[in-house]
């Protein structure tokens, strides 16, 4: 019989959860005019969050919209700091534990202690062992999330009333039967939440061992191609009747072609980076030298886009790459710099 959980919602809003809410909420934001407002009155503000919460009179509030454009377009949801990031980061501070006991090894994204990288790694060990591999991904997935379906999942594990309360009231906040929208901080967790029930359908009834979820992006190795053609057919199935969702491919390859995942194309004797990947960074870095050279940004934000870049590469073979990019260059050049004069001076 599967454990529910009561007895939540006292940890959810004791002040110290709702002052580390804010604390994380605000982390890489603290220029934002929103979190200086907030910051203004910070005991009086997270008093009445608080309060809403204890009285029931939260209510998720209207999202703005913004539309991106890479690595592909999308449009992202966004809800203001104070009170709704607060809140999420609140109830998901109490909830995420139990959640992740659910979860298997296999399923790596938004998780402490795996991520792209590791998910890499696991990848190259399973192209290493198997001849051929299934890639599959859905279709359009956060907006595709049905609200019912994810409530009673949620239901399954959680009984406590006032948790359910709020929970209901995030997914309730975009009108309609689907989407729990990209920018929320819960809508990570729920897409993971709802992918679980794949993930145990693969482990418990298909009994594959080499498989690999990245969000709605997954992976299945095997040295016989009949297997996992039939992979593909039951998964197709279960995702259509089990979750309402679509697939929108399931390519079935022998892995000597390569397996673009996770921003990398792994080969079983090495790693290269993606080609669209490659273009990113090349036309990102153009950006920052010329942000540098107008002044709009500054020296420790300059080093920090050239180390994460760097970080990218050191985990594919990119030799070539880097000297046409000449990034160990731009880092060299930014390495202690003061101010962005410094850094161009030694370009």
């Amino acid at each position: 019989m599967v454990k529910r959980f009561g007895n939540l919602w006292n940890k959810v809003i004791t002040e110290e959860n709702i002052r580390l809410s804010y604390e994380q909420s605000k982390l890489g934001k603290g220029k934002k005019y929103n979190v200086r407002r907030f910051n203004r009155d910070i005991e009086g503000n997270l008093k009445k969050i608080r309060e809403s919460l204890i009285n029931k009179t939260f209510k998720t509030a209207n999202y703005s919209i913004k539309t991106v454009y890479e690595p592909k377009k999308r449009i992202i949801y966004i809800l203001p700091f104070n009170p709704d990031r607060i809140v999420q980061h609140a109830i998901m501070n109490v909830i995420i534990p139990i959640w992740e006991s659910l979860f298997i090894e296999e399923s790596y994204a938004c998780r402490e202690n795996k991520g792209m990288h590791k998910g890499s790694l696991k990848t190259m060990e399973y192209i290493r062992k198997n001849k051929y591999c299934l890639k599959c991904d859905i279709s359009k997935f956060y907006p595709s999330i049905n609200h019912e379906i994810l409530k009673k999942i949620i239901r399954r594990k959680i009984k406590d009333k006032d948790v359910l309360w709020l929970l209901d009231d995030i997914i309730d906040s975009f009108e309609g039967e689907t989407n729990t929208p990209i920018g929320n901080f819960t809508s990570q967790w729920f897409g993971n939440l709802y992918l679980n029930e794949l993930d145990q359908f693969v482990r418990h009834e298909l009994k594959i061992k080499c498989y690999l979820r990245y969000c709605d992006d997954f992976c299945f190795f095997h040295n016989d191609k009949k297997v996992l053609n039939e992979v593909a057919a039951k998964v197709r199935q279960f995702c259509t009747e089990k979750l309402k969702l679509k697939l929108s491919k399931c390519d079935l390859f022998p892995v000597s072609r390569g397996v673009d995942f996770l921003g990398y194309r792994h080969f079983p004797e090495y790693i290269l980076l993606r080609k669209s990947t490659a273009k990113r960074t090349r036309r990102r870095l153009k950006k920052a030298v010329i942000a540098l050279k107008k002044h709009k940004m500054t020296a420790e934000q300059f080093r920090s886009t050239v180390a994460s870049y760097m970080g990218w590469m050191r985990w594919a073979r990119t030799y070539n790459l880097r000297v046409k990019l000449e990034i160990d260059k731009l880092a060299e050049a930014s390495k202690d710099a003061r101010n962005a004069d410094e850094i161009l001076a030694r370009l």
